[in-house]
């Protein structure tokens, strides 16, 4: 016979699988939240709106996006850390989540522990881009004249994406390079397409027009496998680059007490919803190739990328600010 006080930890246990279960099976029973820690119309918080305005279909409830720009994201971070983590409250980031341990200054949170990774959303190839008046015509070219005498290329802020995307191939290419810093996508083109910085990592869709009309020529794609968008144009690996290629990937993050089965339950609804036709050819117009993993291949890969993104900073000599 067990003690008494066996079986009523057993009970608990019990008990408290129960209660799990149940929540899970009752979620959503509420509209839902999802911060985006950036600005309205970039690329982080238009792909999660198409993504989430068919979950909201599927679920029954109606999902919020809201905004939450500031401080490398950080402000929607903490904004999604201070909700109930009961699958209600959520956060829609990219590849930024797991640079800001390596590029911001004394974090109040740890963003690898208290996030539990949901699910990917999808990944958006970024493309090496010139002006036409700098009579470059390959990758090879552009290496060959920053091993001569340094270059400069567009950052959307220090350790962002764009930026650590740009140090990566650098730093695998061998060549020497400085970052000037814009508020924005827009800025960094233009001043990319008057030839007064030398070269921008830019998301396929922001860059494509302009490729197109002739005002940008491409030299790369930063995937590892060629852009749907522009199939005529290598990867950096392909050029003869090891290492070089940088995945800029949107997911979706929960706050880390969030009962599994919750997370496991809306992993599936957004895996449902990302093999939807609508979703993916609107994914498709704007270069987004969509990312499939369960929780536990996506929560190894976050932990992967936390690893490379820190090893990456350090090798490119970013500091924390």
């Amino acid at each position: 016979m067990r003690k008494p006080w066996v079986q009523i930890l057993a009970l608990i246990f019990a008990a408290g699988g129960f209660i799990a279960n149940a929540q899970a099976q009752q979620w959503p029973s509420k509209s839902i939240k999802a911060i985006v820690p950036l600005s309205a119309g970039s690329a982080v918080d238009i792909i999660p709106r198409i993504v989430f305005e068919q979950l909201s279909t599927q679920l029954g409830q109606s999902i919020i996006v809201e905004n939450r720009p500031g401080a490398s994201g950080t402000i929607g971070e903490r904004a999604v850390l201070a909700a109930d983590p009961d699958g209600y409250t959520l956060l829609a980031h990219s590849s930024a989540h797991t640079i800001s341990p390596a590029t911001v200054a004394n974090m109040p949170y740890d963003p690898a522990k208290e996030f539990a990774a949901v699910a990917p959303l999808g990944n958006l190839p970024m493309v090496l881009v010139v002006s036409p008046s700098k009579n470059i015509r390959s990758v090879q070219e552009l290496v060959a004249a920053g091993k001569k005498q340094p270059l400069t290329f567009g950052s959307i802020g220090v350790g962002s994406p764009i930026h650590l995307a740009l140090e990566r191939f650098r730093i695998s290419a061998g060549f020497q390079a400085q970052a000037v810093p814009f508020r924005g996508a827009p800025e960094a083109l233009t001043e990319t397409m008057t030839g007064r910085i030398d070269m921008y990592y830019a998301p396929v869709s922001a860059a494509l027009p302009f490729i197109l009309d002739g005002k940008l020529t491409p030299l790369a794609v930063s995937s590892r496998k060629r852009a749907a968008a522009l199939p005529n144009v290598p990867t950096t690996l392909e050029a003869g680059y090891a290492n070089s290629d940088y995945d800029f990937w949107i997911g979706v993050f929960a706050p880390a007490k969030t009962p599994p089965d919750v997370v496991n339950k809306l992993n599936a609804e957004i895996s449902k919803v990302m093999q939807t036709k609508v979703v993916q050819e609107k994914l498709a117009k704007i270069g987004v190739e969509p990312m499939f993993m369960n929780t536990a291949q996506f929560d190894a890969y976050i932990k992967e990328q936390f690893t490379t993104n820190a090893a990456l900073a350090k090798a490119a000599g970013i500091q924390a600010q």
